[in-house]
């Protein structure tokens, strides 16, 4: 470990923090409808998709018809990507001529853009065309990103609220955040990418000749916008297999900063969001301080244990950190900052492979995603996520002082925590549960490459990334098979909405509750004692479900490799 790692984790935080109001305010101005400097440009463009579609955007919706609205538009755009990619040899934009994908893999890849996941069983700059990047994965990473923020806001009515039926309109909350928020900062990022190096063209092969004299032929494409959307919504999906390690993608030092801050600034900005929606902006910065508590404690552990190396090397004579994996161009400490970002975050970028991480720097990004990807986690989704565990920990607390739990004005009752318990308890099953058939099913153990527990690893991480709509994965897992495309396909699709229903059915029962004014005998929900609550329960819950599968897991191969067997 150097100076420079650790001061490049603190500036990052501090970065982050000094981003949290500016981004909040603005997604705050959007989150009431108010008009913005882009109105002026964008405005007509916004009614004219109302007028389009027959949507009156100051209707409000109740949570049901919220819902329903929600999951015809992830259906529709779900389909509608399966054909692209299934007939993508009969469409334009496609130089190369490359075949449609299989009736599994296209269906397996469009759940994993549709649920925000971007998982990819295939190298994208070898099986996908032009137009099925364009047209069939940044449109949903555009609609997703946009669908995780609306269902925040949503929430945040449910707890502003007093006495109301409706919870929003689906339609203007996807729209505006897509025309107001994700559309400028894209265009913006994506003129910096392209600056600094990253390709935009239509352009699909170009021939160079290396150093050796060999020929070799480069995939291009538009890859700067895509990089653009899939940092900033939390995406993750690559237009290269080799991802933000590709130089493509991610050219330089500079680049690979901008874009771990691309990752969390949303997330980091709702947070402030959320405590102006609810009157007080305390609220936001305590879940602010809880999340970045525990993504201090991740970037530190990743960053001790691949800075330390790997002790069978040391034996042999060969100090140094665990560099195997990782790009020069980053280093240790960036690649560990990275890794712990993207996972902590729903966002599946990688800058190096977290197959070759050491035991338990790889335990980390998977203990990351396990907890629900609250810590910041993805656009929208990590805030309402959180949220779930607050209600808990509030209700911990009421039970604790014997007073009824309250939470900014609300009170929790048994209907918000039975519901909070449901979305909650969704990921445990969806993890283990695949990780257990897969584990035992000959088609699931011909996926991992490695034996022991880093194989049982490999196939531990894949249906946590999946679940968790995460989309990174332990590289040396070969699941690009019918069984792994269906079973992922399936955990995909339930971690996504078996939890965003249960989060509208209680922003629906909060927003018809009255307002309670904060009394002396209030459990205060905005000091140290709030924050160390919040991270405990977390934790706990994390720990206590998921820590036997992690003990035969990286524990184990940790273990093992102490004593000097490697897998």
């Amino acid at each position: 470990m150097t100076v420079q790692g650790w001061m490049l984790i603190l500036v990052f935080v501090l970065i982050l923090v000094a981003l949290a109001k500016p981004v909040g305010l603005w997604l705050f101005a959007i989150y009431e409808g108010r008009r913005t400097p882009f109105h002026t440009v964008l405005g007509p463009v916004e009614r004219g998709f109302y007028k389009l579609a027959g949507v009156d955007p100051n209707a409000e919706q109740g949570w049901r018809r919220y819902a329903l609205h929600m999951l015809a538009f992830q259906l529709a755009t779900l389909i509608f990507t399966y054909l692209v990619l299934r007939f993508q040899d009969v469409l334009p934009m496609n130089p190369r001529g490359l075949a449609g994908l299989t009736p599994d893999g296209a269906m397996n890849t469009a759940i994993s853009f549709t649920t925000n996941t971007n998982w990819q069983w295939y190298s994208g700059e070898v099986a996908l065309s032009n137009l099925s990047q364009m047209l069939g994965l940044t449109i949903h990473n555009f609609a997703s990103a946009a669908t995780g923020i609306a269902i925040a806001f949503a929430l945040f009515r449910g707890f502003a609220r007093k006495q109301a039926a409706g919870i929003g309109n689906f339609w203007a909350d996807l729209t505006r955040v897509t025309l107001y928020v994700l559309l400028p900062l894209c265009i913006v990022y994506a003129l910096y990418l392209i600056a600094s190096g990253v390709p935009q063209t239509f352009t699909s092969l170009v021939d160079a000749t290396t150093l050796e004299g060999a020929k070799q032929s480069i995939a291009l494409g538009p890859v700067a916008s895509q990089e653009a959307i899939k940092m900033l919504g939390t995406n993750g999906g690559g237009f290269f297999n080799a991802n933000s390690a590709h130089p493509f993608e991610n050219p330089s030092a500079l680049t690979n900063f901008i874009q771990m801050l691309s990752i969390f600034v949303l997330g980091v900005g709702l947070t402030y969001t959320f405590g102006k929606a609810v009157g007080n902006t305390r609220q936001g910065w305590a879940i602010l301080a809880a999340m970045l508590t525990l993504f201090l404690i991740g970037a530190g552990v990743t960053y001790w244990q691949e800075a330390a190396g790997n002790p069978v090397l040391h034996h042999l004579g060969l100090a140094g950190g665990n560099m195997e994996g990782k790009e020069v161009r980053f280093g240790i400490a960036a690649s560990a900052l990275f890794a712990t970002v993207t996972t902590a975050a729903s966002c599946g970028a990688v800058n190096a492979m977290h197959d070759s991480f050491t035991a338990i720097g790889g335990l980390v990004p998977l203990f990351n995603m396990q907890l629900g990807e609250v810590v910041v986690g993805g656009v929208g989704a990590g805030i309402y996520g959180f949220l779930l565990f607050a209600i808990l920990a509030v209700f911990v607390a009421g039970l604790m002082v014997g007073r009824t739990p309250e939470y900014v004005g609300k009170k929790i009752e048994g209907r918000e925590v039975k519901l909070a318990v449901l979305a909650i308890a969704v990921l445990p099953l969806m993890i283990l549960g695949g990780t257990a058939l897969a584990s035992v099913l000959p088609a699931g153990l011909a996926g991992p490459l490695n034996k022991g527990p880093h194989g049982f690893s490999e196939i531990l991480y894949a249906f946590t990334s999946a679940a968790a709509n995460n989309g990174s994965a332990f590289a040396g897992i070969t699941s690009g098979t019918p069984f792994y495309n269906g079973l992922l396909g399936v955990a995909m699709w339930v971690g996504r909405f078996f939890i965003i229903v249960p989060v509208l059915a209680i922003a629906g029962s909060l927003a018809a509750k009255k307002v309670h004014p904060e009394s002396a005998g209030s459990f205060p929900t905005t000091g140290l004692l709030w924050i160390g609550l919040l991270v405990g329960i977390i934790l706990i819950l994390g720990g206590l479900t998921f820590l036997p599968s992690l003990a035969l897991g990286p524990i184990a191969d940790h273990l093992a490799m102490i004593h000097g067997q490697l897998f």
